[in-house]
């Protein structure tokens, strides 16, 4: 049987949505133009991958991570890793990709050392701010290193290339949609905190807006993303404070919501803020403190900078600061598309077709 010609991209993402959602938008990119498309992630990555072409090739590797687990799990994790590295160079011997393009997490590490160990050509992607710990491994080990935030702190002597951070094509039907300010009448407040929200938000959000004046409360729809044991309370505070709201886990039309509202609150991740930024909408960020070297904070600045967001520290957010802010976008229509016109100035609506041509060139293509 001949060896199918067709020129095969290698993708390698961990188990986040910040992760998998811009490999997807790089994935649905490259089968539109006749590439072959596999995804390297472990089974919580996988979870993630449902949007993905069906035609993309999932492989399962073995990877782990010291951050989680206990003593007998970090004893295991660099066996775990190896083994995933040795399947994945075999893998790669026979399938011989075209080019290897990672997303960070700790489950790109088989691909990465695989492709390092074997010459094959190779990137990677850097959707924060602050480059996560394995990008940073593999930073000087690659061929290209390109950035979704800028400026990123990248090593001494890694020349990277602002690509921005690609969005999936759901997110690109709406980019730059007409921003209705906010008035006297019925508005919309989208909240998201991450694939399965923030207790944080949960906390204050629903307090700040319940002090808010009642004709302006009248006016609020809200659709908040909570964690499921957050749901009831959540509710309830809404219902109490006579504001209209949606509240779930996970909202699968994000994109919709995000195009029809007139306050976006949410984390700093980068995805988000492609997302934010890409459709042009006012937001408050309020950057996950714990976040690994305060990478959401490094995202935000850039876009508070441009004059698209407020933000707020974890460590001064509390309902009447909260309030406040809500209120001074709300109050001021003006300012509020001013936000908006910011925002959608900031985004990168054609970071995939940035990095398309770097994985092009790569392969050694005309671009």
């Amino acid at each position: 049987m001949a060896k199918d010609k067709t020129p095969l991209l290698l993708i390698a993402a961990g188990g986040t949505g910040g992760h998998m959602f811009p490999a997807q938008a790089l994935a649905e990119a490259m089968v539109r133009r006749g590439w072959r498309v596999k995804l390297s992630t472990d089974a919580r990555g996988a979870r993630y991958a449902g949007g993905f072409p069906h035609v993309v090739t999932i492989e399962q590797v073995s990877s782990a991570t010291f951050a989680r687990g206990g003593v007998l799990a970090k004893l295991t994790t660099p066996f775990k890793i190896f083994g995933g590295i040795l399947s994945a160079i075999l893998r790669n011997v026979s399938d011989r990709p075209t080019v290897v393009v990672g997303f960070g997490g700790y489950p790109t590490i088989p691909a990465l050392a695989s492709a390092t160990f074997l010459g094959l050509p190779r990137a990677i992607h850097e959707q924060n701010g602050i480059m996560g710990r394995v990008n940073r491994v593999f930073a000087k080990r690659v061929n290209r290193f390109a950035c979704g935030t800028w400026p990123t702190d990248v090593p001494e002597g890694v020349q990277a290339d602002y690509t921005g951070n690609p969005v999936r094509g759901s997110v690109l039907e709406r980019a730059g949609a007409a921003y209705i300010a906010p008035g006297d009448y019925p508005m919309s407040i989208l909240v998201i905190g991450g694939s399965q929200g923030a207790r944080i938000l949960s906390d204050m959000v629903p307090e700040a807006m319940a002090r808010l004046p009642e004709n302006q409360r009248a006016n609020l729809r809200v659709a908040h993303q909570a964690r499921a044991e957050d749901l009831d309370r959540v509710n309830k505070a809404y219902q109490q404070a006579g504001i209209d709201a949606e509240v779930a886990p996970f909202f699968n039309d994000v994109p919709r919501r995000l195009s029809e509202c007139q306050l976006v609150i949410s984390r700093a991740g980068a995805s988000s803020i492609a997302d934010i930024t890409v459709i042009g909408r006012p937001a408050i960020l309020i950057p996950y403190a714990a976040a690994a070297g305060d990478h959401q904070v490094a995202n935000a600045k850039g876009l508070a900078k441009a004059g698209g967001a407020i933000t707020i520290p974890e460590s001064k957010l509390d309902p009447d600061t909260l309030r406040d802010q809500i209120a001074l976008v709300l109050d001021n229509p003006d300012g509020a598309l001013q936000m908006a016109l910011a925002a959608v100035s900031y985004g990168v609506p054609d970071a995939t077709e940035r990095l398309v041509a770097l994985v092009q060139d790569l392969a050694g293509q005309n671009t």
